[in-house]
This record gives structure tokens, sequence and C-alpha cells, in this order.
């Protein structure tokens, strides 16, 4: 499938991590999302209905970033996943987080965690 939808640099503030510092300080995460799709009815009949929202999705997004922390990146982008695929128009679904400010004592650019799931995966 050709058809995508594509979310990227969507940014909240997350307690995701191993570290105590990381869970009691907090850090901003970014996330990319990208959907396959079939937008054919959506596009056709110009309805938003035949579609994903994409500002309803982002909420949904922030609220597992902002909520109930995790140990891993890899966990939070497999909660992130799920809610992509809670739509059953949605192919696949592939979330990569980024967590810029990882506790790394180097500097370095990004660190991120790429998940790519489809419905056979659920």
């Amino acid at each position: 499938m050709s058809d995508r939808i594509t979310l990227k640099g969507l940014r909240a503030r997350g307690r995701h991590g191993v570290l105590a510092s990381e869970r009691e300080e907090g850090q901003d995460f970014l996330v990319d999302v990208v959907l396959d799709i079939d937008l054919r009815g959506a596009a056709r009949h110009d309805d938003l209905s035949r579609t994903v929202d994409y500002g309803e999705l982002a909420d949904r997004l922030v609220a597992v970033i902002t909520g109930e922390p995790v140990n891993l990146i890899e966990t939070l982008a497999d909660r992130l996943v799920t809610v992509c695929l809670d739509d059953k128009r949605v192919e696949t679904a592939t979330v990569t987080v980024h967590k810029p400010h990882a506790p790394i004592p180097h500097e370095f650019a990004d660190v991120a965690v790429r998940l790519r799931r489809g419905r056979a995966d659920r």
C-alpha cells in the first residue's frame, strides 16, 4: 500500500527510564508515526470519518507518553504502536521514539527505537 499518514516530532514530557532521576525529573520524548492506510475513500468523499484523525491520534499518543512510566523506550514504543493499530483501517504502523536527553555520558545526537507492526503482529 502506498497511502500513508505521517506525524513527525510529536513532543511530550514523560518519566520513562531505569534511573531514579529520569523518573523524578522526567524528560521530553519525540515520537514519529507512519501509518499505512488506504486513503482512497477519504479522498474520494472528502470525509474525515474515512481516515485517521491525526489530532485525535496525537492526543492518544501523548496520553501514553505522559502516562504510566516504563523502564525501556522499547516498551513505550510498543504501547504507542498498539494505539496506532487500534484503528482497524491501519494496515501497518511504524513508531519511532526518540530520547534526545538520554543519560549517556558522551556527546550524542539522538537515541531512538523504531518498531514496525502490522495487523498480523497483534
